[in-house]
């Protein structure tokens, strides 16, 4: 189609070569877009990698759960992988991503269970086929969805953790670690979920920070001979604090430092109950207890000890009954509490450790349910710790008259991420990843690794650096199992690796992991184990799914070129990754070869709603990308955007920041897009019947034409080292003020004129299309990466155009990003049009007062005056490009002329211009031009009304001529 208007009448508008083409304005993205997409994803895979020459390039994929249909957050993750992987295929090398499912775990597990009402009478192959069964559901489901986001990757053959030989080599791994003494197992506490029945890593927990507790302030009756060496009269208590009251059954212990003061003191109560006792506490603690105290309380410090001086003190414990010790730890502070801490080896780190050293056993009266075990008093058992058993407790220390105080607080506290319920610690045998012995191999690995943002670097070094061990068992049956075996009658756990290696080939051979559940213990065991004359067991026990997908760097010694040591060019995951996947991986490639598995680690934040909220279901501002591009039920409501336009929003924003979506920034993006389509179609439209043999050679081009190939030059410049960054939205930053600034505002302005009047194969009009093709060229292949279905639109209504002149690829995909040439880097000319644009400036003020004072309508209209002192260099610049300052100025007529010689008639304004290398003054005048305008081209260059200047009679009559 024309640009020109169907009711214009002009008797020249036939021969005025207006824009022309069929490249439409509105996108009708959700339609058209799927024309281009097979071209632009599924054929373009497999054609860059037989076809591309450069270096491999591998984006390992970090494998979202296999549990449900995606959201706004998966597509950003996906998007942002495809956007670096494209923009890498038209640097030349052969891209490989394979894309990855995480199949196992817990949430696979509840989900593939929720509907059943009686889930504990399955046996555990049951479990694992529907669980198996939903997420191959899941990955079907997730793989069609990601397609329809135009991501490009190798879908008929992705990387799944519950392929049998995903497991095996993860189970590889696992024998390497094994056999360098990494893993081991220990009764100690973990984090525990009751609401999920298993020990939960640290990367698996989120915490609430409206979490409500209650607080206790008991007190711990000191033995006879204890109150003796204290040198005190009568009954003295320990008052020691704590925030979980249900532990206190489990307590075995006292601690204090011992170098803090402890105070004996005498409370006298008068008011409420009389009564008078003493107490051993902290002398720091000592004001914020005595504030605790019921009115009227008088408190008598008797004598102060060094904490060592209360070393094995004893004490009955409140609940239990039980006699234990007071013991020295430096962990004990002064700061909150009483300065006396209560310890339950079985229930936290430090307490356990406390434990470990003293020789006290690791006792903790909790099932996997979270309730209280027979080994308590009957009033607690069965009832669950987080709720009813905590109340029971303290009601306990109430009767007993052993409670002073209690309050409830909100605080911040460890939730089960899957459930988002509160968690425990609780000790059970599990098996652990030593990481004390591996974090500085890290830690040492990750300084030769390029982490954006560099903030990223500080935060995983330091969930690295903070940790000990990784409890990587799990109480579940849906995942790979735990190789190892136990002996019935002492329980001793056997596991070598002979063991382990026999337990792979079975699992190679058999199916998979479901092997461990199928097969006989006698057919599991290594040869060497089955007569050594005793009787062994299965352990059921499965692996963390974090040491799952944390193998996944192991399916890259299959495809990368590289066999030793390979590794991957990019990580890319959210920040939540740092606790999780980027960590995992990077202790299990340590563990097993010394090194980190990336060579850059990319972070992106979360999404937020255009309120700048988290998005979650509870609210109800979640987004499903498919309503987004496809449009919801009412359109008007929610309108089809198509893909490119979501990309777009992902490929224009900071993404190590978390990122906004929603219906007034997907307008914005409308808008935005819109513009960019109009510049496309603006660039397609001149180029209408340009062929090679039109094509102007640089050297041969005009002075503008050549000077907006130097801004082409460095705005692609620009976007290559933001793209080289993985700073893509300085990229769109750089195609936005390049569009607006160096095309709309400037160079096309200018251009109309030629493009529209000149002859068709007049030199000046053959330069600027040339231009214009080297423009719209790059212009293309920069936004490729990001809006992909756009510029393979582009690239196919530019097929004849572009095909004439060498670019004969199928796919935009497969030309080279960067199309332009180093000849068109010219300091000295852009220089020069940066003086003259600030010319255009002055003289664009001159006429805006001349057509304020309506004088003048167009600017056509305006004869120009610029006065300067011509032997400086901006007199001499203005003499050199005479002819090209009406197209500049985009006027009729412009004169030069010296600073002395200003017109006294016309609308003035002058302005000091700093310009090559001086600042000189310069005057524009603006009159009403004394000519007439011609109907053909509209400036005012003919000597009579309604005839054409002399430049539109030669073009018309060579027109008639033909």
């Amino acid at each position: 189609m024309s640009f020109a208007s169907k009711a214009n009448s002009n008797p020249y508008s036939h021969t005025v070569k207006l824009p022309k083409t069929d490249f439409p304005l509105r996108a009708n993205a959700a339609v058209r877009e799927k024309q281009f997409r097979e071209r632009c994803t599924d054929k373009l895979y497999e054609w860059q990698l037989k076809n591309n020459p450069g270096p491999q390039f591998i984006l390992h994929d970090g494998p979202p759960y296999a549990n449900g249909d995606l959201h706004i957050g998966h597509f950003m993750n996906k998007v942002l992988k495809d956007i670096i992987n494209r923009y890498q295929v038209m640097q030349g090398k052969r891209v490989v991503y394979r894309p990855g499912f995480d199949g196992h775990g817990l949430p696979i597990e509840q989900k593939a269970l929720e509907s059943l009402k009686d889930q504990d009478s399955l046996d555990p192959m049951e479990i694992r086929k529907l669980a198996r069964k939903f997420a191959l559901k899941a990955v079907a489901r997730q793989t069609k969805s990601f397609k329809d986001y135009a991501i490009m990757g190798e879908w008929t053959r992705p990387y799944l953790t519950l392929d049998p030989e995903y497991e095996a080599n993860q189970l590889q791994i696992f024998k390497t670690m094994v056999s360098k003494g990494y893993i081991y197992r220990q009764n100690k506490p973990v984090y525990w979920s009751p609401s999920s029945r298993t020990a939960l890593a640290e990367a698996e927990l989120e915490y609430n920070e409206e979490h409500t507790s209650t607080s206790v302030y008991v007190k711990m009756a000191l033995t006879a001979d204890s109150v003796a060496r204290l040198g005190a009269i009568g009954n003295v208590s320990a008052l020691i604090w704590t925030t979980t009251p249900w532990t206190l059954p489990a307590n075995k212990a006292i601690a204090v430092h011992p170098d803090l003061q402890y105070a004996l003191v005498k409370v006298t109560q008068v008011l409420e109950s009389k009564a008078e006792y003493q107490l051993l506490v902290g002398t720091d603690r000592l004001e914020a207890i005595t504030a605790l105290l019921p009115e009227g309380s008088s408190v008598q410090i008797l004598n102060t000890f060094s904490g060592d001086k209360l070393e094995g003190l004893g004490y009955t414990s409140a609940i239990s009954g039980e006699e234990c010790r007071i013991l020295l730890a430096n962990y004990v502070t002064g700061d909150s509490g009483t300065g006396l801490v209560h310890s339950a080896p079985g229930h936290g780190q430090e307490d356990y450790e406390l434990g470990l050293a003293n020789g006290i056993d690791i006792y903790s009266p909790v099932d996997d349910y979270g309730r209280f075990t027979s080994d308590v008093r009957d009033e607690l058992v069965g009832k669950e710790v987080l709720g009813e058993g905590a109340r029971a407790v303290v009601k306990l220390l109430e009767d007993k008259q052993l409670l002073l105080h209690q309050h409830k607080f909100t605080h911040s506290y460890p939730y089960d991420w899957r459930t988002k319920l509160p968690i425990i610690q609780r000790a059970t045998p599990q098996w652990f990843a030593n990481v004390r012995s591996l974090k500085e191999s890290a830690r040492r690995s990750l300084q030769d690794v390029m982490i954006v943002p560099e903030a990223g670097r500080r935060r995983l070094e330091s969930f690295v650096m903070g940790r000990s061990e990784w409890c990587i068992s799990r109480q579940r049956v849906w995942g790979v199992p735990i190789p190892v075996f136990y002996n019935a009658t002492s329980g001793e756990p056997l596991m070598t690796t002979e063991s382990i290696e026999h337990v792979i080939e079975k699992i190679r051979t058999n199916g998979g992991s479901d092997a461990w559940w199928t097969l006989p213990v006698e057919e599991l065991l290594a040869p060497k184990y089955r007569a050594d004359g005793n009787t062994y067991v299965k352990g059921t026990d499965t692996m963390d799914v974090w040491f799952d997908s944390g193998s996944s760097w192991k399916t890259l010694e299959d495809i990368a070129d590289s066999k030793d040591g390979a590794y991957a060019d990019v990580y890319l995951e959210g920040s939540d990754q740092h606790r999780g996947w980027f960590q995992s991986s990077l202790l299990t490639s340590n563990a097993v070869r010394g090194l980190a598995p990336y060579k850059v680690l990319l972070t992106h934040g979360f999404t937020l709603d255009e309120h700048r909220r988290k998005m979650s279901k509870s609210i109800g501002n979640t987004l499903v990308p498919s309503t987004v591009i496809e449009g919801g039920k009412d359109k008007k409501k929610e309108p089809a955007y198509g893909v490119d336009l979501l990309r777009l929003v992902v490929g224009s924003t900071d993404y190590t920041h978390d990122v906004s979506f929603g219906p007034p920034v997907f307008a914005q993006f409308s808008d935005t897009l819109r513009k960019i389509r109009s510049t496309m179609r603006f660039m397609l439209g001149t180029l209408d019947g340009f062929t090679a043999n039109m094509a102007v050679p640089y050297e041969q081009m005009s002075s503008i034409d050549r000077y907006i190939l130097h801004e082409l030059y460095h705005f692609k410049q620009k976007a290559r080292a933001a793209f080289d960054k993985y700073e893509f939205f300085r990229a769109m930053q750089a195609t936005n003020n390049f569009t607006n600034s160096e095309l709309s505002a400037f160079y096309f302005d200018i251009s109309k004129d030629c493009l529209y009047v000149d002859g068709q194969h007049d030199m000046q009009r053959r330069s600027t299309q040339t231009a214009l093709f080297h423009i719209l060229l790059n212009y293309t292949t920069t936004l490729a990466p990001i809006t992909c279905h756009l510029a393979e639109e582009v690239w196919e209504f530019f097929s004849t155009t572009r095909r004439e002149l060498g670019k004969t690829g199928d796919s935009v995909f497969q030309e080279a990003w960067d199309q332009t040439q180093s000849k068109w880097n010219d300091p000295e000319l852009a220089e020069e049009w940066a003086a003259l644009r600030k010319i255009r400036s002055v003289a664009n003020r001159a006429i805006e007062a001349s057509r304020a004072a309506r004088q003048i309508g167009s600017s056509l209209e305006s004869e120009l005056t610029i006065a300067v002192a011509l032997g400086s260099r901006l007199g001499k610049l203005l003499n050199k490009h005479g002819n090209e300052l009406r197209k500049v100025c985009i006027t009729s007529q412009v004169t030069v002329c010296d600073a002395d010689e200003v017109p006294s008639d016309g609308f003035k304004c002058e302005d000091f211009i700093t310009a090559l290398g001086e600042t000189t003054h310069v005057q524009a005048v603006s009159c009403r031009s004394s000519l007439y305008k011609c109907p053909r081209c509209w400036n005012f260059h003919s000597t009579q009304q309604d005839t054409l200047c002399c430049r539109c009679r030669n073009v018309v009559n060579h027109l008639e001529a033909q």
